[in-house]
């Protein structure tokens, strides 16, 4: 599969997970599914799910945790038009931490696999420049 493919599978997966979180902000709490964790937890599961998909869809961890926590706000402000929710800042600073949380695993496993493949690189180059050794090569030195 190539791999422009995959990033269009990844984005259309951030833009459904961004959904998914503006359709549970928004709906009656009735329609809602709960895992039975909290609400709390719920928040931040949601928000790093969708943080940790957009970051990889696009390689900008800063701009995207930043993005979800406007995006964060912005629902639990909505909340307040709802008739059967009410705005909570700890939710929107939950969403908020899950975000940055996200983009933060995201950013170090990025430097870290980075780094990997650079040091991977130069160990092929190194064996690849190396002289071969041969078995019969070896001469005994005279005692």
């Amino acid at each position: 599969m190539p791999n422009y493919s995959r990033t269009r599978w990844t984005r259309l997966l951030g833009a459904t997970t961004l959904t998914a979180l503006a359709l549970a902000s928004l709906l009656p709490t009735g329609l809602v599914p709960r895992t039975g964790l909290g609400w709390q937890t719920e928040h931040f599961l949601a928000y790093l799910f969708t943080a940790t998909v957009l970051c990889i869809a696009w390689p900008r961890p800063p701009i995207v945790a930043i993005s979800l926590i406007v995006v964060s706000a912005l629902l639990e402000s909505l909340q307040g038009l709802t008739p059967d929710r009410i705005p909570d800042i700890t939710a929107a600073l939950l969403g908020a931490g899950g975000a940055i949380s996200a983009a933060v695993l995201v950013n170090l496993f990025s430097r870290a696999r980075t780094w990997w493949l650079a040091v991977t690189d130069e160990q092929k180059s190194a064996k690849r420049f190396m002289p071969p050794t041969s078995p019969t090569s070896y001469t005994p030195q005279p005692s």
